[in-house]
């Protein structure tokens, strides 16, 4: 806004300069008796030398108080309308650089590769006659899914970010485990366990609650709110492996 008044002010200044035909000059003795004048007085004495001047460069800004807050209002929806348009740019990137291609066909090579990045394997659905899950055991174990880690026990639920290539009722196994206990052993993996795996199936494929996002720009008129709902993948532990698991049994005295 300071830059569009300096810019304003220029203007002006170019525009009265070369409305004068003629500049006026004074002798050299006059000039040298103005230096102890004030304005006043220095605009009155040249007045009465050289007749009626038109002063309005020496006007920086305008004596309408109207128009300055006019000017105002105009350079603040001309921001504005910079903004908006720079901000729907701007969200366009973001939404056509995140938004993934879903008519992508994936090889099979390139699924597995995929989910073990992000730390499971698929290995199909769940039949009728499978048996997998079990009664509790005292073991637990830390796996870490995609960014995040999650210390489970057998038939524990967990909720994960949405995990791609697998169904409802489908068998996981996620080998990426960080650490495995019990009540007589503790193995901490550097970073990984080798030869350690904990068994899961997926129960369902939901939606966590909405959460508001609302952007403000005060004295800009500027307001945004949005909805968003991440995409969850619920997960039953049903075994843990790689660790011995003894259970005690009651002898009778």
């Amino acid at each position: 806004m300071a830059h569009r008044r300096c810019l304003h002010v220029l203007s002006r200044h170019a525009a009265a300069l070369l409305s004068l035909k003629t500049p006026p000059t004074l002798p050299f003795s006059t000039s040298i008796s103005l230096k102890g004048l004030t304005p006043f007085q220095h605009r009155s004495l040249i007045s009465s030398t050289l007749g009626p001047t038109n002063w309005s460069h020496y006007r920086h800004f305008s004596s309408n108080k109207n128009d300055d807050e006019g000017e105002d209002v105009d350079e603040d929806e001309d921001e504005d309308e910079d903004e908006e348009t720079a901000d729907e740019s701007y969200e366009g990137e973001e939404i056509g650089d995140t938004v993934p291609d879903l008519g992508r066909e994936y090889t099979l090579e390139e699924k597995e590769a995929e989910a073990a990045e992000i730390g499971y394997k698929v290995l199909g659905p769940l039949r009728k006659s499978d048996r997998v899950f079990k009664k509790y055991e005292p073991a637990f174990a830390v796996v870490q899914i995609g960014s995040h880690q999650f210390k489970v026990s057998n038939g524990d639920s967990i909720f994960t970010e949405r995990l791609k290539f697998c169904e409802v009722n489908d068998k996981l196994i996620l080998n990426k485990v960080l650490l495995l206990g019990s009540q007589h052993q503790t193995i901490i993996g550097r970073p990984m366990v080798p030869d350690a795996a904990v068994h899961a199936v997926v129960e369902e494929h939901a939606l966590d609650a909405k959460v508001i996002i609302f952007k403000k720009k005060r004295r800009k008129n500027y307001r945004r709110t949005k909805g968003h709902r991440q995409e969850l993948t619920k997960l039953r532990i049903v075994d843990i492996q790689g660790i011995e698991k003894r259970v005690e049994v009651a002898t009778a005295a």
